[in-house]
């Protein structure tokens, strides 16, 4: 999870949020880390991360099996294409069964699947160096919308 996060701090304008007792976001969300393309360091308001690593299961999202200790899952939204490239199916035509709960493999995110997020729970060996890919590109991504957002005319 820490190299995840190191990967992720290294690129230009990424903001890495750890929420933690004491802070301003709720307790659900203490231990996981939310990943922003934010030049300026701020939290965006209005924009949702383009990635996450969860560390527990959440009320609506427990079929990954996150609560027994050191298990963990990165999440991931990526374009169609390479959607259709992991998963072999489009985002909002997603039939197959799956075991969520599978380690270094990547899914469909089991609740945001749909939406174009892909998951993994443990990443290791398979999956690592693709992760680190996948992010970077949810990353430029997400300054390309941040730029567009800011054109002239706009």
């Amino acid at each position: 999870m820490e190299q995840i996060i190191a990967t992720v701090r290294g690129f230009d304008g990424a903001l890495v949020v750890l929420p933690e007792p004491g802070g301003d976001l709720p307790e659900l969300v203490w231990g996981d880390a939310f990943f922003y393309y934010a030049p300026d360091g701020q939290m965006p308001r209005t924009t949702q991360p383009y990635g996450t690593i969860v560390t527990k299961n959440y009320p609506d999202d427990a079929t990954s099996d996150l609560d027994p200790a050191g298990r963990w899952r990165v999440n991931i939204h990526v374009d169609r294409a390479t959607f259709r490239e992991l998963t072999e199916e489009e985002p909002r035509s997603l039939t197959r069964p799956r075991d969520h709960s599978a380690v270094d493999v990547v899914l469909p995110h089991p609740v945001y699947g749909a939406l174009g997020w892909i998951s993994v729970v443990n990443p290791g060996e398979r999956t690592g160096d693709l992760l680190a890919q996948l992010l970077r590109g949810a990353h430029d991504a997400a300054r390309g919308r941040l730029a567009r957002r800011h054109e002239p005319g706009r």
